[in-house]
């Protein structure tokens, strides 16, 4: 039997053999020995595939895995692009209540427009709540119905809650809009990132999670400009076309995602292997020279979720907390929030500084365009330090090291002497836009690859989830304390406040120095073996594991084995 074709074959055959041994009752007779032989057989295959697809993957290059996978990057790149779609929406809503404050006197007339600065922060905390409320339903919505019809189902959801932004005539309904759109937005937070890691080998793993980054900046690139588009209009349309807007990107991404692939991982973890199988051959454009081969790359995949069976206890939020997966927990959570405890809300203050500095109002918008330009250009910038073979725990290290220095220097900056304040305040927002080009380049970028490698395949959604979680309440606190910091009539820190963010950045350098691994080159089975081992995180790079050796094989062969007899009854059943 060609190993090509072994999955069917075997189904077939197995299923034939019932049909035709059944005894003169037409009762089925059972032979056990029989059915062992050939769960041994076909465990060993799938065991002999799998080592054969893991090596494959670890010999791939970057050219040859977008010359393999470019129906599988066009995918990719067409879910993320509901992050772009999220980063116009958040960018929107935050701007343009700002913007109706700062400009009072022209929408004087339109009452519903003037919202207090409690309402404002009530705004961003609601949609806050509603990620929150969004991810913790992914967490088993996504595993349920399977990531295509998650996401296809959340942009309804936003299509019809966009109507609600759109006809708001009061703050109160603008609260409300703001928590319901607040859930899909959750939701695809996090399932990006999944689909991204699943559809892709190894070698294309890191680019393909690091684009989700470039989608926030995208978006929000999209949505300042759009308000900036605005800023000369004194009727409601001034806000109404920036809403209306938002309808344009439904239509396309529920199309385009109803025909693209549902991730062979999630399938595989279903049972469902000929699916699989289809799915990953619609991800690939294989060629007669090229190695690659689906069975192979199906039984891979078997023999990963095999092995996280044996090591994992089960698949609900609170398995993330025991075992060995509570240390992976953790990791991906203080991943996500070192995003915001290294200092990212005070880099938010920059147009703050270079307003005091003499920068007219009027070109914040500018400014700001500028910044969210900056975040495309340093996932672009982190992709080329991936490709020369940079590491994902190198680049937060040293990344964090260049944003601790920034922050100490800027905090310097407030011994310059009142007569000179207009120049510190120029430094300090010219840094703030250097800080922020080095946070995209490796803090901010690198992020979303780690939290979709270090986590377990079974677990994946639920602990990213779980992070992502942590994330957003970190950056309440912050958004909360970094005004407090800076306001002359509270605590007044002026840029002294870079030495309370240099002081948390310098405690998460050395977490991350400590706690976090380097997962480049590596495969979800070989990562699963390296946590159950307990290998220390700066050790992870230098260790070799091999995931079919006979001590780890020993517990993954009795998995296998009850897969392929729930495999049968499930054909059996006549699916």
């Amino acid at each position: 039997m060609a190993h090509s074709d072994f999955v069917t074959d075997a189904h077939t055959a197995v299923y034939s053999e019932k049909k035709t041994m059944d005894d003169e009752h037409g009762k089925p007779r059972h032979f056990p020995v029989d059915d062992e032989l050939r769960s041994a057989e076909t465990t060993k295959e799938i065991t002999l595939n799998a080592k054969n697809a893991t090596e494959k993957e670890h010999n791939m290059t970057l050219m040859q895995g977008i010359r393999l996978y470019p129906k599988a990057i066009a995918w990719s790149m067409l879910i993320s692009t509901c992050i772009a779609m999220e980063g116009y929406d958040v960018c929107l809503i935050n701007n343009v209540s700002s913007n109706t404050q700062s400009y009072k006197g022209r929408y004087r007339s339109l009452t519903c427009l003037l919202i207090p600065a409690r309402w404002q922060a009530g705004l961003s905390n609601g949609a806050n709540v509603g990620e929150m409320i969004g991810l913790m339903l992914n967490g088993w919505v996504s595993e349920r119905f399977g990531y295509r019809y998650t996401v296809i189902g959340c942009l309804f959801c936003i299509v019809g809650f966009t109507a609600i932004f759109f006809t708001a005539q009061n703050v109160q309904t603008l609260l409300v809009a703001e928590i319901l759109c607040g859930i899909p937005w959750g939701v695809f937070q996090t399932l990006t990132i999944t689909y991204a890691s699943e559809v892709c080998p190894v070698a294309l793993r890191g680019y393909l999670t690091t684009y989700v980054n470039a989608c926030w900046g995208l978006g929000q690139l999209i949505g300042i400009g759009v308000i900036r588009s605005m800023v000369g209009r004194t009727d409601e349309w001034a806000y109404r076309i920036p809403y209306s807007l938002q309808w344009m990107w439904p239509p396309f991404l529920i199309v385009g995602i109803f025909f693209a692939p549902e991730s062979p991982w999630w399938l595989v973890r279903k049972n469902r292997l000929a699916e699989a199988q289809a799915s990953l051959l619609r991800l690939t454009t294989p060629n007669p020279t090229s190695p690659f081969s689906a069975p192979e790359t199906i039984a891979m995949m078997q023999h990963t979720t095999a092995l996280e069976t044996h090591l994992t206890h089960g698949t609900s939020y609170l398995d993330c907390f025991r075992g060995v997966d509570r240390r992976r927990t953790e990791i991906v959570c203080m991943c996500w929030a070192i995003q915001n405890l290294s200092g990212n809300a005070f880099s938010n203050y920059s147009t703050y500084f270079l307003e005091q500095a003499g920068v007219s109002t009027s070109n914040s918008y500018n400014f700001a365009m500028g910044q969210y330009a900056i975040n495309i250009v340093g996932v672009v910038g982190a992709w080329s330090l991936m490709a020369c073979g940079v590491g994902r725990r190198t680049l937060y290290l040293y990344g964090l090291c260049g944003l601790c220095s920034i922050l100490v220097i800027m905090g310097f900056l407030g011994l310059v002497p009142a007569t000179h304040k207009a120049e510190a305040g120029l430094a300090t927002g010219s840094l703030m836009i250097v800080w922020a080009l080095l946070y995209q380049l490796t803090v901010g970028t690198v992020c979303y690859s780690l939290v979709a490698e270090l986590s377990t395949r079974r677990l994946q959604i639920k602990t990213v989830v779980l992070g992502r979680n942590l994330y957003i309440i970190v950056g309440i606190i912050t958004s909360v304390l970094t005004p407090y910091m800076l306001n002359p009539t509270a605590w007044n820190w002026g840029n002294y406040t870079g030495f309370f963010w240099a002081g948390l950045c310098l405690g998460s350098l050395g977490y991350t120095y400590f706690r976090v691994p380097e997962p480049r080159g590596r495969t979800f089975a070989e990562l699963d073996v390296l946590f159950e081992r307990r290998v220390s995180a700066r050790k992870f790079a230098g260790t070799e594991v091999d995931v079919f050796d006979g001590s780890v094989d020993a517990g993954v062969v009795g998995k296998l084995g009850e897969e392929s007899a729930g495999e049968k009854g499930w054909e059996s059943r006549g699916h």
